[in-house]
């Protein structure tokens, strides 16, 4: 059993948040190094809330996948008892929503106050947290009351020490378990000095642990700078962003690894996890920084897939095997599955192995619209249909009930609507009724139709209301179901 334990932020060396750096490989990379404590990239909180928490067992990670199906943010076990989930916000509910979603997923939550980039501040979050005191109030006490993970907050200096200590003290207050600090003013960029000694500053004012952060430039140079760093700032841990970037074996108290042996370990992760090419490439680039005009530099440039990445660093065979490795245990976790879904599944159900393709139907014309179009005739009632999720591939089977009797098609789709549409199919076959297809010939759905706009232009013409009947319209619209998808 996983015990537990608050995280704690003194004496810590933290990879910091980046955005499209701080995916899960970089986090279990510098983990493996020695970093202490990983932030994730900086996540939306609007568009986390439109992800749904998926178990991933071929991968063996928790994914939260958006409605187009990109994964927005994954995780595994590995690190969570020391990965910080960093949101940006602007708003208190909204950031609870969130630290709700992934709370069980993760060690801490985190608000972005530092972020100067203008599509943060535009949204009013980000380094324009720090002119609302306000609202960083209401967000982080919201936070602190409403999850059972430590909340911590990462900011930007302000134009006078005073006042930067003043919002530090007030931030203090709201029960959070630490702050991490960008030693630099939201306009300064990463060439201009870190303010060594405001961090000091705020770091012998409160009691809770201050994080220095922004010393890559003027410090951090390899493991022995990190110290060095922390001692200017007197904080109690050090959160290392660009240096880590470049070489995230600087982590290592033993000294930076080879850089080719870096990159390799990165790619080993990056396709353990299915990483996304175009991060993977990103992240590498950044490691290269000189290099990229080398030979090898730009065929990374080139590569257009994680598979090329794979063979511009001599890891093609590697690609191989890992990818069949997964394939293989896809299939077993489908098979199992199947296995479990026929024995549980009633016996009764009438099952054919059929699919629902648009192309063979008249426009605006489905199954489903016989399907109602029949039992309306005979009496019966209308269609109820059962749909469920596949965790393993996330596709959809659903069953539908006509005259007590159920039907599905053994085949699963990507869509629940495709689900229906393939059941409702099943079903008119075992019937022997139409189902509407073009090859059928005539359509009297689509006969019926054109009598009613017939019928609706003379009312026109007369003056009469154009407003059907719901009964009327009800034949040719296809009636949709509302409920949940649950997942099996």
């Amino acid at each position: 059993m996983t015990v537990n334990t608050p995280l704690c932020f003194r004496g810590k060396k933290i990879l910091a948040p980046m955005v499209r750096v701080g995916t899960l490989p970089m986090r279990l990379l510098a983990l493996d190094y020695g970093a202490d404590i990983v932030y994730c990239e900086e996540l939306i909180d609007i568009k986390m809330l439109q992800c749904k928490r998926v178990i991933n067992e071929v991968l063996e990670t928790v994914d939260f996948v958006a409605p187009n199906e990109r994964v927005v943010f994954r995780t595994c076990e590995r690190e969570r008892q020391r990965v910080v989930f960093q949101m940006g916000s602007a708003d208190a509910e909204r950031a609870l929503a969130v630290a709700k979603l992934v709370e069980s997923d993760v060690a801490a939550i985190d608000i972005n106050m530092g972020c100067p980039k203008e599509y943060s501040t535009k949204a009013s979050m980000g380094a324009a947290l720090l002119s609302d005191p306000d609202k960083i109030e209401s967000i982080l006490t919201t936070l602190v009351k409403g999850i059972c993970k430590p909340v911590t907050c990462k900011i930007r200096i302000l134009p006078s020490v005073e006042d930067t200590v003043n919002l530090v003290k007030r931030i203090e207050k709201t029960g959070i378990a630490a702050i991490a600090v960008h030693g630099r003013k939201k306009e300064e960029r990463p060439q201009h000095p870190v303010h060594c000694d405001v961090i000091k500053a705020i770091s012998e004012a409160v009691s809770i642990p201050v994080i220095a952060n922004g010393g890559s430039h003027d410090f951090i140079k390899e493991y022995a700078d990190i110290e060095t760093f922390q001692k200017a700032t007197a904080a109690s841990s050090v959160m290392i962003a660009r240096a880590a970037m470049w070489n995230p074996s600087v982590f290592r108290k033993e000294g930076f690894c080879p850089l080719k042996d870096v990159m390799q370990d990165y790619i080993k992760y990056a396709v353990r996890y299915d990483n996304h090419y175009t991060n993977t490439k990103y992240c590498l680039c950044q490691m290269l920084r000189e290099q990229l005009e080398t030979t090898q530099g730009k065929k990374l440039h080139a590569a257009q897939s994680t598979q090329e990445i794979c063979e511009v660093f001599e890891m093609g065979d590697f690609y191989e095997e890992t990818t069949a490795i997964f394939e293989a245990k896809k299939t077993s976790l489908e098979t199992k599955t199947q296995d479990e879904d026929d024995q549980m599944e009633d016996p009764d159900v009438i099952k054919m192995a059929v699919r629902f393709d648009k192309r063979e139907y008249p426009p605006q014309i489905t199954p489903k619209m016989y399907l109602l179009e029949w039992c309306r005739k005979e009496k019966h009632p209308q269609p109820v249909y059962e749909t469920v999720q596949r965790p393993v591939d996330r596709l959809f089977c659903s069953v539908v009930t006509v005259a007590e009797q159920k039907y599905r098609s053994t085949l699963w789709d990507k869509s629940k609507k495709l689900a229906e549409q393939a059941a409702a199919i099943v079903c008119l076959r075992t019937l022997g009724v139409p189902e509407g297809k073009l090859c059928e010939g005539e359509n009297h759905l689509i006969n019926k139709r054109k009598r009613q706009d017939q019928e609706r232009l003379i009312n026109r013409d007369h003056g009469e209301d154009l407003a059907e009947p719901s009964h009327k319209k009800a034949n040719f619209i296809e009636e949709t179901s509302d409920m949940n998808v649950p997942k099996m």
